[in-house]
């Protein structure tokens, strides 16, 4: 199967076993892609792919690692330096930068913002977390695993959720910000000069 890619070095990056690639996908130099399957349209940048399936006007990357079994909607976005593992994700999410999915499923249309956790393993074992359609969870969030999100939830920067989340709930969790003048000087060791 003939690639159209970023790069004329593509087919010295794409193992020819094993994968599956659109003749319309742009897969960029710096990505490898290892038994996966690639849908129409989609762009792959500087990423590392393996044992996936990327649908439909997909983007990916740039420095994105698809760990195995990661299902990538239609039109989604993983941005730079995304991680995803053992999960589903819905069409028209988007996850643009420095976040890890792992074992979950995520609905349509949602927004994974930057620095945002899902925190699947306890130290014994792996849990699971099931996010709706529709979900806004914002910059460096922690979801704790086993946990249950539903539909049209707005989960606000810097929460960490440890409970189950219902339909059109708004979610903050976060100490108020205290400031001390000066006190900076008793952790930095500075003279008082």
């Amino acid at each position: 199967m003939k690639k159209k890619c970023l790069s004329k070095s593509c087919d010295e990056i794409l193992p020819p076993n094993g994968n599956i690639i659109d003749k319309t996908a742009q897969v960029d130099a710096g990505s490898v892609i290892k038994n996966s399957k690639i849908g129409r349209n989609v762009v792959i940048e500087a990423s590392f792919v393996e044992e996936s399936v990327i649908e439909d006007g997909a983007h990916i990357g740039q420095y994105a690692h698809l760990r195995p079994n990661s299902h990538i909607g239609k039109n989604c976005k993983i941005g730079s330096f995304c991680e995803t593992k053992n999960c589903k994700i819905g069409d028209g999410t988007k996850m643009a930068h420095l976040a890890y999915v792992g074992d979950a499923t995520i609905g349509k249309n949602c927004n994974i913002g930057c620095g945002v956790i899902f925190a699947n393993y306890n130290g014994r074992q792996k849990n699971k977390i099931q996010v709706g359609d529709n979900v806004f969870v914002g910059s460096n969030s922690n979801l704790i695993a086993p946990l249950c999100i539903a539909s049209n939830v707005y989960i606000c920067a810097g929460t960490t959720v440890t409970k189950d989340l219902k339909e059109y709930d708004f979610v903050i969790a976060r100490s108020r910000e205290t400031i001390k003048p000066g006190r900076a000087k008793d952790y930095l060791k500075l003279d008082d000069k």
